[in-house]
């Protein structure tokens, strides 16, 4: 399984202090000696991490393929053509969310966009729900477009429930109200969540679709979808790089990729 190391979390570090350190250039060719197949980004409207230079400068650099999540508006799409990554993941994008908080709404109004993209020779994913509904419209658009998609499962719910369950988040400040239920519900649910994106991988990979997953992932909570074979990568961000303060990033990910192979 390939591992996506998403560097968004060194960039808002720097940005905390408004200067030029840590740069997350740096961080490409760690990944690459670590193992990582590849490099996320994402390029947010309001630009509170990652800029388009940091773009620019990562994309004519690094060794491993990049990957970088945007919003399907012209801006983006614009800038996508013009820098070309390997891969461009739509997501969606509320100004005021901490994280990306769900998956993509699919339908035809991102026909445009995916066959800008696809003419400039970039691949495509989808970052969706993992949602019967929602893998039928990716598929919906791979057949009108004859191009065959990826999609990334959102594994928020599934990385929440296992957070309230199997760590002290419960009795912090962070606690996720929605899951403040019991542990017998809480594994119950747990469960239900895992089985879901068995069966949702399932039935996209044999539909013909790339299927990837990722957010909220993290040391303890992974090798439960690393287990799903029909998924073929994950993007990580945020563990690694805070495992990275204590361990050092090379090590971070090298642990991760021990976890998931």
């Amino acid at each position: 399984m390939r591992l996506g190391v998403n560097i968004d979390h060194i960039a808002y570090l720097r940005e905390t202090r408004g200067i030029n350190d840590p740069d997350p250039l740096e961080a490409i060719f760690i990944a690459k000696r670590s193992g990582a197949n590849q490099i996320t980004i994402h390029l947010r409207e309001d630009r509170r991490h990652i800029h388009d230079n940091d773009l620019y400068r990562i994309i004519e650099s690094s060794f491993l393929p990049v990957n970088v999540e945007c919003a399907n508006t012209k801006e983006m799409i614009d800038i996508m053509c013009k820098f070309k990554p390997h891969r461009v993941t739509l997501v969606p994008e509320k100004r005021n969310e901490v994280t990306t908080e769900g998956g993509l709404l699919v339908g035809n109004h991102l026909l445009n966009s995916i066959e800008s993209l696809y003419k400039k020779n970039i691949d495509l994913s989808l970052f969706i729900d993992p949602t019967q509904e929602s893998v039928e419209k990716s598929l919906e658009l791979s057949n009108k477009l004859g191009i065959k998609l990826g999609i990334e499962l959102h594994t928020g719910k599934y990385a929440n429930l296992s957070l309230m369950l199997d760590s002290n988040l419960s009795r912090t400040h962070n606690s996720i109200k929605e899951f403040d239920i019991s542990r017998d519900k809480l594994k119950e649910s747990l469960e239900i969540e895992i089985n879901n994106l068995v069966s949702i991988s399932k039935f996209s990979s044999k539909e013909g679709l790339h299927v990837y997953a990722g957010h909220g992932l993290n040391y303890i909570n992974v090798s439960k979808i690393a287990q799903i074979q029909e998924i073929e990568e994950l993007n990580i961000g945020q563990s690694i790089i805070a495992r990275a303060i204590f361990v050092g990033l090379e090590q971070a990910i090298k642990d991760m990729k021990s976890l998931i192979c």
